[in-house]
């Protein structure tokens, strides 16, 4: 059979639902491939919370969760996150519908919640150094400090994130390249909320008990 037979032969009963249309769309492609770098994420967070759970116990006489943890200052940093993410949701349908000012308006929300929210976390860290509780101190806050120290980490390079996708949409508008980063950063922002709500639960509510 020649090559003209088997482009015009319609599908067969063994596969009748195959699209011959050719490649999916860059877009598809990138959101595809950006999930597998998020899922690796996760399975790295996994791994401290899983750390975190073991070793929690282990103070050494020193400090436990219920002298350290200010539930007031954690609700409020949760808040801000979890705002930022709503304010992240609304800053991307303003992208896909093109309208800038919306655009840099919900972006400068996002930005001003998530550096509230790194503000808290460092001000708790600091405090907890100065009282001598620091990651030294013991396995549960060698622990404490790696797991919420890490999620930071990811919302620091969030906002860097966030300014360079600002500054681009300054330069080149909403091209279908830009676009396709928003929608990356959008997944990322919202699955550190994922993670945090892990932490919040795991470290905070059930370590101030």
């Amino acid at each position: 059979m020649t090559a003209d037979a088997i482009a015009e032969a319609p599908p067969t009963d063994f596969a009748p639902d195959i699209d011959w249309g050719g490649p999916a769309p860059t877009r598809t492609v990138a959101a595809y491939g950006f999930w597998i770098f998020l899922l690796s994420d996760i399975i790295m967070f996994s791994a401290l919370f899983a750390a975190y759970a073991v070793l929690s116990g282990d103070t050494a006489g020193g400090p436990t969760g219920r002298d350290l943890f200010d539930l007031r200052n954690v609700f409020i940093e949760t808040a801000c996150l979890l705002f930022s993410s709503y304010a992240c949701g609304l800053m991307a349908l303003s992208a896909e519908a093109h309208h800038r000012g919306r655009f840099v308006l919900f972006a400068a929300v996002t930005l001003v919640l998530g550096a509230a929210f790194l503000f808290i976390e460092g001000s708790e860290f600091a405090r907890n150094i100065n009282d001598g509780a620091g990651p030294s101190r013991s396995a549960f806050l060698s622990a404490f400090f790696a797991l919420v120290g890490m999620h930071g980490a990811h919302v620091g390079s969030g906002l860097v994130w966030l300014l360079y996708m600002v500054a681009q949409v300054v330069a080149k508008g909403f091209r279908p390249r830009v676009l396709r980063r928003l929608l990356c950063f959008s997944l990322f922002w919202h699955a550190l909320d994922i993670v945090w709500v892990g932490v919040f639960t795991l470290v905070y509510l059930m370590g101030a008990r």
